[in-house]
């Protein structure tokens, strides 16, 4: 009855503060669903962790709670976060706030065991919120550049002789642009990801989870340079035609399946994959 009743009030609490962030809210919307979006998958994020609570619904219900002055104090402190970044319209710290705060909520109303089981499942709601926009363009620019690089380099050694010009990689008979699309922060963004999903279920030190979750990046980074070696191979043997219709968009679902594979090839390497309920329950 009582942990019912602290449920009831923790609920109540977290709709009123849902109703503060809703600016916040309607931002992260906007973002998920922009076009050319790199958090297209961000709508999925909240259910995922919604997912990993369920499968800690037992742990949970033997959990004993004794909330925690200290979870008030992190509300306050979040709360007050977001009111300075939603004067200045800074979303993303907002949205931030709101995962800190909620995370505050769980350790006041239910304590130190509580909050301690739902910590990644909450954490994890900081993948839904997007990065800036001026950051997202630095990073693009930069992923290009060294994209393009790193493919000039093996085409060189692969018998396609080439040079990069900017983002533009040359060849003797034809050329590609490796231009915003082909950056592959989205699949940085996304490899990241289901990387943390990986390092959280893999049943292994938490040495290895970072590595494991750290192995997203060269991974995501290989996979793009990949793609833009083949589009730039097909490019010059078969011509554009060919290299920008269907095989361009292919080779972005195949190449991002090939990095799937490799990153659970690492996650088995570390130890392996197991449900987080049962890793989390030893």
């Amino acid at each position: 009855m009582g942990k019912s009743k602290e449920i009831f009030k923790f609920t109540s609490c977290a709709g009123l503060l849902s109703a503060a962030y809703l600016p916040t809210f309607i931002w992260m919307w906007d973002r998920w669903f922009a076009k050319e979006s790199y958090y297209g998958h961000g709508i999925l994020i909240p259910l995922v962790s919604l997912y990993f609570i369920w499968q800690r619904k037992d742990a949970l219900r033997q959990a004993g709670t004794s909330g925690r002055i200290s979870g008030l104090i992190i509300v306050a402190v979040g709360l007050l976060i977001h009111l300075i970044c939603a004067m200045l319209k800074i979303y993303f710290i907002s949205g931030f706030s709101f995962v800190f705060v909620l995370y505050g909520l769980v350790l006041f109303f239910f304590g130190k065991e509580v909050s301690k089981i739902l910590a990644f499942p909450i954490f994890f709601l900081l993948a839904m919120v997007p990065l800036p926009l001026v950051l997202i363009g630095n990073l693009t620019v930069k992923l290009k550049l060294l994209a393009a690089q790193c493919a000039t380099f093996i085409l060189n050694r692969i018998g396609f002789p080439s040079i990069r010009d900017g983002g533009i990689i040359r060849m003797p008979s034809s050329y590609i642009i490796v231009g915003t699309p082909c950056s592959g922060l989205r699949s940085l963004i996304s490899l990241l990801t289901l990387g943390l999903i990986f390092a959280y279920a893999a049943k292994t030190s938490y040495l290895k989870r970072g590595l494991l979750f750290l192995s997203s990046v060269p991974i995501a980074i290989a996979s793009n340079v990949v793609r833009i070696i083949m589009l730039a191979v097909v490019n010059d043997l078969y011509g554009e035609k060919v290299a920008l219709g269907f095989f361009h968009d292919f080779s972005g679902f195949l190449v991002f399946a090939f990095a799937f594979i490799g990153l659970f090839a690492v996650a088995q390497g570390v130890g392996g994959v197991t449900s987080p309920q049962v890793e989390n329950a030893e």
